[in-house]
Formats: structure tokens, C-alpha cells, sequence
């Protein structure tokens, strides 16, 4: 048997979320449920969680849907769009606070707040938005099992302290129809992001491979185009310079981990206050205790990288209509570029 895994989707996170296993049924293999082969060969899986992903579509052989009692054969090749994490299996319900942007029977669509981590994981079993959301769904229907909470529905993630748009599925069908759009790269997402430098060009693409930093393993860094890494691209358009910082926005054709923040480091522009990635340290400007003190300030102001999901896009997996949202600057951001506006007309002056 022949396994391939790698990411479906990622979204500027530090951890894979959905993946995609295939495999290749080995010569001699003899006809057996597909249902029972896959709950055999993958770790962590319940018979009864295969055969809802088998029901929404998670499953393909040979590139078609097929049904749970559907019996493999040698050469089928098996595709598998999997959420599953052996890890954590029980969901704890929290009463967490939800910036609800939009619902229905089939999505949640959330504008999330900094310093909370999306979703369960070592170090985060609680106080994670997915935890709200299992509350929430909870209080909307009293009877609904463990199965039915959304570990399956989270489609994409953005990181603990980045802010801004996450869509959630509320069904198993919704979910299999968002993830085949974010493997397929035609969700539209876009982000503002301060980032240290004054930026060359207004606006241009980057494109390099990215995969985990060799020395750091909660890094990611860019690579040659190879068998390291993966292909990643990012646009970017300049929206306002500060001679020492840039605002950005940044459109996603990609979806890889840290995407953003590991692109513009990699072309000399590290979002500001990102720690992970040194830009939580002067970059740019003078030496002088005056300026550290503003930037020092700052830092205070938003103490957290500036990074914000302003735009997400996505075909209704139900209506079949485009949904377009758009969110805000949160109040640090804003103030933080308000005190870059007012340092520069101040030097102006």
C-alpha cells in the first residue's frame, strides 16, 4: 500500500488542520467495505466517523463518490479529506463569547479575536473558539452528540494572535463542500498586515516554497522551488507608508502555515510585533531613545503581530451563491497605525 499525506489547508497556522491522504490498494487485497479498510489503516477513527465522511463526500475512489458499503479492490486509489486528530477526541463545551458575523442552518461565519488559539491541542485544551462554537451549537440543540459538534466543520484556522474572518460548517455536507474550495484555492481571502520597512514596489507577488525551519520547529521558512516544502504564493498592495513601516494587504492564492508572515520576512518586510519572526525588535529607523521609545510604545498599543483577516469569500455550499464578508480593523491595529500617521506628519513638520 502506498500512502501520500500532505495538507489540504492551512491558512497561516502552526499546525496541519485538514489533510489528504491517498493510497494505492495493494495487489492481493482481498474485497472488503471500504468503511472497515479505511477505520483499519487509519489511526484514531471510529467506524462511525468514517461512515459520515464516507456520507459527505470526504471519500473518493478512483476520483467518484462512493457509498460506505462500496468494496475495495486492488488498484483503486483512494483519496481520504481528513479532520481527523487522535489526540483529542472529546470536545469540551465552554461559554465563550462569539463575534457572530453571519449564520444559517449550513455555516458560521466568526470574527475572531486576538490571543485565542481556534482550536483543541497540546497546551489548549480549553478556552479555544472551537470550544465556544461546541457551547453554542449546544444551546441551539440540547440533544446534539459528540459526533455532531464541529471538529469536522473547521475548515481553515488562522493564528492565536492574528484577528479577523473564520468560517465554520455546521453539517458534514457543508464541510466537505468548503474544504474541496480551500484545496481548490477559489475561497477569497484578504489580509492587512504592518510590516516593518518601507516596501520597494506598491504592490507584487511572492512566490517560494515553504515548509518547517531546519533549527526552529514551531518556524516555518521559505525554500527553492524542490521536494522541500510547499508551493506557496502571496500578492501583496501597498494601502499606506509610515517611511519605517508599510501597511500591506495580502491576498492569499495559497493557503500554507504562516504563510504571510513567513513571505514577508523572506523579502526583507517582517509584520510588525511578530516575536516568532524578530519583529518584535526595531527593524527599521534611527538609533535614538526618542524613536525606540515610540516604537517601544507601539508595541503596547499592539502587543501582538498585525495581522488581520479583512476578507473572506466563499461559494454557499447550499444556496450555491458568493458570500463576500468583510471585517474591520481591530481597535489595535488602528491605533497603532494611528500613531505611525501621527510620528511621520509630526516629522513633516
Amino acid at each position: 500500500m502506498q500512502d501520500d499525506i500532505d495538507n489540504l489547508t492551512e491558512d497561516n497556522t502552526s499546525e496541519t488542520l485538514y489533510e489528504r491522504k491517498t493510497f494505492t490498494i495493494d495487489r492481493g487485497q482481498e474485497p472488503l467495505r471500504i468503511d472497515k479498510w479505511i477505520q483499519m489503516h487509519v489511526e484514531g477513527v471510529t467506524r462511525n466517523k468514517v461512515q459520515q465522511g464516507i456520507e459527505a463526500g470526504f471519500v473518493t475512489v478512483n476520483g467518484k463518490i462512493v457509498k460506505s458499503n462500496y468494496k475495495i479492490k486492488p488498484g483503486d486509489e483512494l483519496l481520504l479529506l481528513s479532520l481527523i486528530n487522535p489526540e483529542h477526541t472529546i470536545l469540551k463545551r465552554e461559554n465563550i463569547p462569539l463575534n457572530i458575523v453571519y449564520e444559517d442552518e449550513a455555516v458560521l461565519v466568526l470574527n475572531k479575536p486576538a490571543n485565542m488559539v481556534v482550536h483543541p491541542g497540546v497546551g489548549n485544551f480549553s478556552g479555544t473558539l472551537l470550544n465556544g462554537v461546541a457551547y453554542y451549537l449546544e444551546q441551539q440543540n440540547p440533544n446534539i452528540d459528540e459526533d455532531a459538534l464541529p471538529r469536522f466543520g473547521l475548515v481553515h484556522r488562522i493564528d492565536k494572535n492574528t484577528t479577523g474572518l473564520l468560517v465554520v460548517a455546521k453539517t458534514p455536507d457543508a464541510a466537505a463542500h468548503l474544504a474541496k474550495q480551500f484545496y481548490s484555492h477559489t475561497v477569497k481571502r484578504k489580509y492587512a498586515a504592518l510590516v516593518w520597512g518601507d516596501m520597494e514596489n506598491d504592490e507584487g507577488t511572492i512566490t517560494g516554497h515553504i515548509a518547517r525551519h531546519q533549527q526552529h520547529r514551531k518556524m516555518f521558512d521559505v525554500y527553492p522551488e524542490g521536494e522541500t516544502g510547499k508551493h506557496a504564493v502571496t500578492h501583496y498592495k501597498v494601502i499606506e507608508r509610515f517611511n519605517y513601516v508599510t501597511l500591506v494587504e495580502c491576498v492569499l492564492e495559497t493557503g500554507r502555515t504562516h504563510q504571510i508572515r513567513v513571505h514577508m520576512k523572506h523579502i526583507g518586510h517582517t509584520l510588525f510585533n511578530d516575536w516568532e519572526y524578530g519583529g518584535d525588535k526595531i527593524l527599521k529607523g534611527t538609533i535614538y531613545s526618542k524613536y525606540k521609545q515610540f516604537v517601544d510604545n507601539c508595541f503596547a498599543v499592539c502587543p501582538r503581530c498585525a495581522l488581520h483577516a479583512k476578507t473572506l469569500g466563499f461559494i454557499h455550499p447550499v444556496t450555491q451563491k458568493e458570500m463576500l464578508f468583510e471585517s474591520d480593523l481591530p481597535d489595535d491595529m488602528k491605533n497603532v497605525i494611528e500613531k505611525w500617521r501621527g510620528y511621520i506628519q509630526n516629522r513633516k513638520d
